[in-house]
Formats: C-alpha cells, sequence, structure tokens
C-alpha cells in the first residue's frame, strides 16, 4: 500500500511537472503582443487635459548607472535598457500635454529633408518645405541608480523527505526627470522616481527511498522575474506625471479654464508622501 500511494504521488507531481514544461514549450510559438502597461500607465492617459500641448525636445536620456549584468549572463550586458529616450518619448506624447519633436534621429531628419529639397530643385520647384519647429521646453535626465539585492529573503521546509521553497529579491532603479526653459537655461522643475524590481523562486521536491536500492527523487520549480525595462517604463511615466503636476503647481503650464488641480489626478501624485528609508 505505501508503495502504491508513492507512486500515485510521483505520477501527480511528474503530470504537474510534465504540464509546466508544456507551458514553457508553448511560450516559443506565441504571437508578438503590444507590450504590456501597469497601473502608472493607465493614470499617463487619464490625466486631465491641458490648456495647451507643449512643443519639447528629448536629445537623450542615457543610461547613468553604469551597471552591468551579473557574471556569468554577460560582463558587456548592461543591466537596464539603453532605449529610455525612446520610452520617455512615447510617455510624454501618450500623456497629452508635450508634443515631443524629433531630436534623437535629427541628423537623419535633416538628411531626407535635403533629399526633398534636391528633388524640387531638380523638377524646378519652388522649395516650400517648411521649417522645423523649435521647441519651448527641453527634458532631460535619465537612469541615475540601479541597485541589486536591496532585499532578499526565503522560507522552506521539509518532512520525510518532501519539501518546498521559496525566496525573493528585490532590485529597485532611479529616474531623474528635469524640465529646462531653452530661452534662459532655467531648470523649471526637477523631479526623481523609484521603481522596485520584484523576482521570486518557488521549488518542490520529493527524496525518498522506495526500496533497498531504489532511490526516487522528484524536483519541480518555478522563477518570476519581473522585467527591468517595464520597471524603468512604469519609473518614467511616473516622473512625467509628476512633472506636469509641479508645473501645474508653479504655474508653468495650466489646466482649462475651470478645471481646478484639487479635482484632478495630479492632486494625489502632489500629495502622495515621500517613502523613508
Amino acid at each position: 500500500m505505501m508503495k502504491t500511494a508513492v507512486v500515485f504521488a510521483v505520477c501527480g507531481v511528474l503530470t504537474g511537472c510534465a504540464g509546466v514544461v508544456a507551458n514553457s514549450e508553448n511560450l516559443e510559438g506565441a504571437k508578438a503582443t503590444l507590450t504590456p502597461r501597469g497601473a502608472t500607465y493607465q493614470d499617463l492617459i487619464s490625466l486631465p487635459p491641458p490648456a495647451g500641448r507643449i512643443f519639447v525636445s528629448v536629445y537623450d536620456f542615457r543610461d547613468q548607472t553604469g551597471q552591468y549584468r551579473p557574471a556569468p549572463a554577460s560582463t558587456f550586458s548592461t543591466a537596464v535598457t539603453q532605449g529610455a529616450a525612446a520610452m520617455l518619448t512615447g510617455a510624454l506624447d501618450d500623456s497629452g500635454w508635450f508634443i515631443p519633436l524629433e531630436r534623437i534621429g535629427l541628423q537623419n531628419l535633416l538628411t531626407e529633408r535635403r533629399i526633398i529639397r534636391a528633388e524640387l530643385e531638380r523638377f524646378n520647384q519652388p522649395d516650400n518645405l517648411p521649417s522645423l519647429r523649435s521647441a519651448s521646453v527641453m527634458l532631460e535626465g535619465g537612469i541615475i541608480a540601479y541597485e541589486s539585492n536591496i532585499r532578499t529573503g526565503g522560507a522552506g521546509a521539509e518532512y520525510f523527505g518532501i519539501g518546498a521553497s521559496g525566496q525573493y529579491q528585490v532590485d529597485q532603479v532611479t529616474v531623474n526627470l528635469r524640465a529646462v526653459e531653452i530661452s534662459s537655461g532655467e531648470v523649471l522643475a526637477n523631479v526623481t522616481t523609484t521603481k522596485t524590481i520584484y523576482s521570486k523562486e518557488m521549488r518542490a521536491g520529493l527524496y525518498r527511498f522506495i526500496d533497498f536500492r531504489r532511490l526516487l527523487e522528484v524536483e519541480a520549480g518555478i522563477t518570476t522575474n519581473e522585467p527591468v525595462q517595464l520597471a524603468v517604463m512604469s519609473a518614467i511615466e511616473a516622473s512625467v506625471i509628476h512633472l506636469i503636476a509641479r508645473g501645474v503647481e508653479k504655474n508653468l503650464w495650466k489646466l482649462p479654464q475651470g478645471v481646478t488641480l484639487e479635482s484632478t489626478l495630479l492632486a494625489d501624485y502632489l500629495d502622495a508622501p515621500v517613502p523613508e528609508l
């Protein structure tokens, strides 16, 4: 009876393991989808409209952490995304408050404009190509910190060869964003946001002698890692919301007539307490 019970238990564990493996294999054929977004993005697209959209320029939004992925993954691959400027441009446009102007690929844009002018000249047509629009505000900043293992922990138990355990790890990414008035170079507003990154692992195993010379060992586990790029994106989106809120508070940009700051989502971000260490 004992052996029969063990056999049924092993079959159940193996069936579960087979399901996990099958699900993992099916991921390889999954279709490409839109990037999942978090609660911060929902706040970003739910902001009240401005009295007028602001033309802004973003030249770069660099990774200033100097952090690389730990070995043996790679000593040359960076720990955070290098596409933060594209994320910031998208967040500015999604907010509905800003009109981002192309500056990252400015050289490519100028090259295309020269090609258009050459084509107009070739066919003896007037050069009616309008000039590029100038920005009133320039946005600067970058990913200024990435801290690994700021908090770790775990727990486990084992009895009579049957056990389970779990552990977690918390990383943290910090983003700085500031608005600069182009005419004077004055820093109008400056915000710094932080997003935590969670990773967790769950394991279960069975270690049992079925017979004098027969050892049964079964192990299964799953690991979940929050994508770093999604955490960076969320931190950038939060920094844009905070920048808008502080700008409204300082009368740098305005809400539509009849709309008060206290009646909008921006007030929640202004009143949010700063977490203590």
